[in-house]
């Protein structure tokens, strides 16, 4: 049988057996003995845990006893902070030792820019909005070529012009064998060349020379040969002088000016005493020189409206004269004194004309007339009826268009009639 063990049941073994307990207890794990518990006092405690371990609330008991510790810890640290932050505020300098102190010395730095006054308005309109597009839009290149316009009822020079982008005298110079210089010859379903910019359009003649023509027109033979439009080569071109052009090609030139061709009263004006310079204007010319009134130099509105009805004085359109609103039959009056030098009809789109030539370096020009009262050679006075209103001619309506003509120049009326 195997050697069996029991425990000595004698006196001392109660105790024996207590002892060993107290050994092995957790207390004696946790809890080094300080020096100073004196015997007694430890007899006393074991007695306490004992109980309390016979009771079942050993672990209750410790983990209490850890929580007071850890909360006795925890006001320990309050009342060191609360002692520290008061010392700390004891050391701190008092207001008025700050304000008593030395101020810092500032440290040298450059100004900042200026900036523009602050506003709360803040515009957005103007702003570049942002547009979803699944294509891309080119922008369209500057023409180059000649376009045609058929002339609609109500056009004007001016309009047409405007509508284009270009001077009127441009619409003029592109349509020189149509309008002739003259805007009163527009009329409705008229095609019209359209150039792509300001200038002339220019047929080409046979013998013409590159260096010439630019002259002519004031520009260089290279603006003429590099313009687009042309289509000219110029590694093909050959000889300025003698270009290889075709006689009767039309050439856009850029830029280009000429004079008008004026229909209405000869180069250098037309007198008393030599009137028969306009032979090459209609049958109302004159044959022979004639005396008689001269003028005052000072001159009358000659017909009974003083408003305009159509062109007004404008020589970059070759109009270098005002068209006075008024019904046929009105009377037309003399600006001033003079002997007739023109009495009859105009071949190039006046109508009837009337010319007055004033003996004293002045002549006017009463044009579209309906009846004319007055003959070659005759003498008239300021302000006496020489014809009636009307719409002869290249006319879109009765007026009178009226000239001023001073040293062979025209001028404009305005600065002269009363």
């Amino acid at each position: 049988m195997p050697e069996e063990s029991f425990l000595d049941e004698s006196p001392g073994s109660e105790h024996q057996q207590s002892d060993r307990h107290l050994d092995e207890s957790p207390l004696s794990e946790v809890v080094d003995e300080p020096a100073f518990i004196q015997d007694d006092d430890r007899g006393r405690l074991m007695g306490v845990w004992e109980a309390i371990s016979r009771a079942g609330l050993a672990e209750t008991t410790l983990r209490m006893g850890t929580h007071a510790l850890l909360v006795a810890l925890i006001l320990i640290f309050a009342w060191g902070m609360r002692e520290l932050y008061l010392h700390a505020q004891d050391s701190t300098p008092s207001r008025e030792s700050a304000l008593a102190a030395a101020p810092p010395t500032p440290t040298p730095t450059e100004a900042p820019p200026a900036l523009p006054p602050f506003s709360a308005d803040i515009n957005l309109s103007g702003g570049i909005p942002r547009i979803v597009r699944l294509h891309t839009d080119l922008p369209s290149l500057p023409r180059t070529d000649v376009i045609t316009y058929i002339v609609q009822p109500g056009d004007t020079l001016f309009g047409i012009a405007e509508k284009f982008g270009l001077k009127p005298e441009t619409i003029l110079w592109g349509n020189t064998y149509t309008l002739g210089d003259n805007p009163h010859s527009l009329r409705p379903d008229q095609e019209l060349f359209i150039l792509p910019v300001d200038g002339v359009y220019y047929r080409w003649s046979e013998g013409d020379g590159l260096n010439g023509v630019a002259k002519y027109f004031g520009v260089t033979p290279e603006d003429i040969i590099n313009y687009p439009g042309n289509h000219l080569n110029p590694e093909t071109i050959g000889d300025w002088s003698s270009p290889n052009i075709e006689p009767g090609t039309y050439l856009i030139i850029p830029g280009g000016q000429r004079e008008f061709i004026s229909w209405s009263i000869p180069p250098g004006g037309l007198t008393r005493d030599n009137p028969g310079v306009a032979s090459g204007f209609g049958s109302g010319v004159c044959g022979a020189g004639a005396s008689g009134a001269v003028g005052t130099g000072a001159f009358l509105w000659p017909a009974p409206n003083h408003f305009l009805s159509g062109f007004d004085y404008n020589p970059g359109a070759n109009h270098r004269g005002i068209d006075i609103d008024g019904e046929t039959g009105d009377p037309i009056y003399a600006a001033d004194s003079g002997v007739v030098v023109y009495s009859g009809w105009n071949d190039w789109g006046y109508g009837n004309v009337v010319i007055i030539d004033h003996g004293n370096g002045w002549q006017t020009l009463y044009a579209h007339l309906n009846d004319i009262y007055v003959g070659c050679g005759q003498s008239v006075a300021q302000g006496s009826i020489v014809a009636a209103m009307g719409s002869t001619g290249n006319s879109t309506g009765s007026h009178l268009h009226f000239e001023m003509i001073y040293n062979g120049s025209k001028v404009n009326p305005w600065d002269y009639v009363q």
